[in-house]
């Protein structure tokens, strides 16, 4: 008998640890490890975790005696090699571990642990005939508890290994992970009516047509309404919903009919996109669109990312469709990225009409299991397999994870987004940059598109490093919108202005209304009024956690911090002079919304915001009534001025200016003028001549002069040389490090020393350490110290002496508590 080998596996565990853990496996697990499956296994004293196998070896550890696996998770890998391949780079470029990689990428589905809660899906009806003695008794257990965790399971079962247990009742639908429950997500539902089975021919129906007739003319109604649907098929099945609305009926006569056993109701989860099965051609690209795609092509030839600079309306779309469809062709997947959730609600239509359930969706609003339900589409495909759902996928930055495995082209639209940048938790990454070395992996290609590309890309662009090709018109030679500015100081001196609006807007907005055309108003703030003042003493009410004052949102009545989520009740009277003097300074965009209320009483004004938009659906629905003109006034944040297309829009607003020209960071004039040609661009998209009206205190700032002309050549050139001559990116890299801890004094004494040990190696290029401009939040002060690095510096050496300058400063009994934070290339 032939002696069984023992082997080791490396894993990944779902924690923030320097490097991987090596197990032993057991001789009857042999044959089911595989690299990127998931296995149980214990770390510390009691705990179970989902952790992820990189490697199979013979080579036991020399430090420590390996544990046991307790079990393996899946018969298939969920992770491919090319994913490990990105996380390790990741994690070596964004200085963060691999474990707070395997958090980060894969969604909290595939991650159990032995703290992790398990409730019972509600929304699922269970049959227990279909579930082990086991399963029964877990499921039987949730009917008298909201909740257990995987200990409570091992402790029903009288046994550690229940894993196994576990994943079967998750994957019956009996279970869901907590995770799935905060989001409040309940599966999408339809109900469809069909005939109760008895009615097997048409004179049993005509019996009881007969019947209704003498008895019930409204049941009688919606009974015949289904067979006209039907063209009186006796096994039509229809939209519970549809049915009624044909025939003008209620639920309380469907559901006589279902007492009466003459209809029978079902119940069936739906995919969240629909698509009803039939596709239409791309539509015909003009001369200039045409001539972008083939230079784009040619540009492949010789190199793998292309930047498209085109202007607001130019068709971009268009292009990327065309691209698309000939990488569909070849069998390849498409990664689709988007900067924000709201602009993949006008896409997925655009995208579905032309590849219909070839198109997926993955970001942050969908639950756990929807996320999974996407990873597993994904990690079917491959070119041989005929497996086409999911082949494209569309989505915000946590698409750069999936587990891709024949990637043929990536799109990252909006490219310029500050979005794309993740900002807490570790990885600190840039979807951006991050899709470029996912295409590098799969030997794919990669287009850049914006309106406004960042100074970063443009220069790659222009330093041959990045090929360029450019749309310089609109689609349909549309014009690009009049943009006027209007002068906040001189209407205030002259008395003029109407609250925080000039007349020059206010009259424009009313124009735009007399000719049932609509307005965009941005105001890049959200709540009522960023600030509450005593006009006595002065007093500003503060966060009790964080450095920030406390804004007013009325739609609670609260006071809230946007830092820490801490709200408080709005004061009457002063707490330090006790005066009722207290006024709201500053205005968001509530107040926008309900001033307009006022200057128009009998406009349909709606609000797109944070606030706005936190339930899953809020984006589609604001989204989708202003495109069917049930609104006449949009007031948003910066989530309107992304990339989303609207024909009636003449006229868009920008509140203040001034706000985003004066904030103290070397990216404003770029954001500035980023985000007002951007949002400038939904203006005269189409049938109407656009306006743009900017209020300002600085009509001759040269920014401004900048986004009048349409002039993105003009700026790149002047914030160019201001980089150059203060050494900022794209001629240095910037590594932040961000020092946290409760006691101030203790943080002051912690990042001097920091600050003098890098300065020992890195000199010159160490700026710092300073509080940033928040420098407390959620009861940790704040500081930071910047790291500039010259092009020609290496870069790998700098972070790995960083880290271990961190590593040694942690390490001393005095300085064990410091939270140290590293954010290469911060936004």
């Amino acid at each position: 008998m032939t002696e069984k080998k023992t082997y080791f596996v490396d894993v990944i565990l779902p924690l923030s640890l320097a490097q991987v853990y090596t197990y032993r496996i057991p001789a009857d697990l042999n044959e089911a490890v595989k690299v990127g499956c998931r296995a149980i296994a214990q770390f510390g004293k009691n705990k179970y975790y989902s952790v992820l196998i990189i490697a199979v070896h013979e080579n036991p550890p020399q430090k420590y005696t390996a544990k046991y696996i307790d079990s393996v998770l899946d018969n298939e890998p969920v992770v491919n090699t090319t994913q490990l391949k990105l996380w390790k780079w990741m994690a070596e470029y964004y200085m963060c571990t691999v474990g707070e990689m395997m958090i980060a990428a894969m969604p909290s589905g595939l991650k159990l642990s032995s703290e992790t809660k398990l409730v019972k899906n509600t929304a699922a009806e269970i049959d227990s005939k279909f579930l082990t003695d086991d399963e029964f008794l877990i499921a039987e257990a949730l009917t008298l508890r909201d909740f257990i965790t995987i200990e409570d399971v091992q402790e029903i079962l009288n046994r550690k290994t229940v894993h196994h247990v576990m994943r079967a009742l998750i994957e019956k639908n009996v279970l869901l992970v907590y995770e799935d429950i905060k989001e409040k997500y309940k599966p999408k539902i339809k109900q469809h009516v069909q005939l109760s089975a008895q009615y097997s021919n048409q004179e049993q129906l005509k019996d009881t047509l007969d019947l209704l007739e003498k008895k019930s003319e409204k049941q009688l109604d919606l009974l015949m309404c289904y067979l006209r649907m039907g063209n009186s098929a006796l096994d039509f099945k229809i939209c519970k919903t549809d049915l009624l609305k044909a025939a003008s009926s209620t639920d309380a006569v469907l559901n006589s009919l279902c007492k009466k056993n003459i209809f029978e109701i079902t119940k069936e989860e739906t995919d969240r996109i629909n698509f009803d099965g039939t596709t239409v051609q791309s539509k015909q690209l003009n001369t200039e669109q045409a001539g972008a795609l083939q230079n784009i092509t040619e540009t492949f030839n010789s190199k793998d990312i292309v930047l498209l600079h085109g202007v607001t309306s130019s068709g971009k779309t268009e292009v990327y469709i065309k691209q698309i469809e000939s990488e569909i062709a070849k069998g390849k997947q498409v990664l689709y990225l988007l900067p924000e959730i709201a602009l993949t609600t006008q896409i997925i239509s655009r995208l579905q009409k032309h590849f219909g359930d070839k198109v997926g969706v993955y970001h942050s609003r969908y639950n756990e299991s929807e996320r999974v339900e996407v990873w597993k589409n994904v990690l079917k495909h491959n070119s041989s397999s005929g497996f086409a759902k999911c082949q494209i996928i569309l989505g915000a930055r946590s698409s750069v994870f999936l587990p891709f495995s024949d990637l043929g082209l990536v799109i990252v639209d909006e490219e310029h987004d500050v979005s794309y940048k993740q900002h807490d938790p570790a990885p600190r990454y840039n979807a951006r940059d991050t899709a470029i070395y996912l295409a590098h992996l799969h030997g794919a290609k990669t287009i850049l598109g914006s309106a406004t590309p960042s100074i970063e890309t443009y220069y790659n662009a222009q330093q041959n490093k990045f090929g360029l090709v450019e749309l310089k018109t609109r689609y349909g030679n549309a014009a690009m919108p009049q943009i006027i500015t209007a002068d906040v100081k001189q209407a205030a001196n002259k008395k003029e202005m109407k609250s925080h609006f000039t007349p020059a807007l206010i009259d424009e907005i009313g124009m735009t209304l007399k000719r049932k055309e609509q307005a965009i108003i941005f105001q890049n703030r959200r709540g009522f009024a960023p600030m509450l003042s005593c006009q006595t003493c002065e007093w500003v009410p503060q966060c009790v956690q964080c450095d920030v004052s406390l804004t007013y949102h009325k739609n609670t009545n609260q006071l809230k911090c946007h830092y820490c989520g801490y709200t408080a009740k709005l004061p009457t009277h002063c707490s330090a002079c006790g005066s009722d003097n207290l006024k709201l300074l500053g205005f968001g965009t509530e107040k926008i919304e309900e001033e307009l209320f006022i200057f128009f009483p009998d406009a349909k004004i709606a609000r797109m915001d944070l606030d706005s938009t936190r339930s899953k659906n809020a984006y589609k629905q604001i989204i989708n009534d202003f495109e069917e003109r049930h609104i006449d006034i949009l007031v948003g944040t910066q989530m309107v001025t992304k990339g989303l297309d609207f024909d009636n829009v003449s006229l868009v607003g920008v509140m203040n200016a001034d706000a985003m020209l004066n904030f103290p960071d070397y990216h404003s004039f770029e954001r500035s003028f980023q985000l007002m040609e951007q949002v400038s661009g939904r203006a005269g998209r189409k049938n109407t001549k656009g306006k743009v009206i900017i209020q300002t205190g600085q009509p001759n700032h040269h920014v401004l002069d900048l986004v009048k002309n349409h002039d993105y050549n003009g700026f790149y050139t002047i914030e160019l040389e201001h980089r150059k001559n203060f050494l900022y990116p794209p001629f240095c890299r910037i590594v932040e490090i961000t020092l946290q801890h409760k006691d101030y004094n203790y943080l002051d004494a912690a990042s001097a020393e920091f600050t003098d040990n890098l300065k020992q190696k890195l000199d010159t290029n160490v700026l710092g350490p300073a509080a940033p401009l928040v420098g407390k939040v959620k009861n940790y002060y704040l500081k930071s110290v910047i790291v500039k690095l010259g092009r020609d510096i290496n870069i790998t050496e700098v972070k790995q002496f960083i880290r271990q300058t961190a590593i040694d400063l942690n390490s001393k009994s005095e300085f064990k508590s410091l939270r140290i934070v590293f954010d290469v290339d911060p936004l």
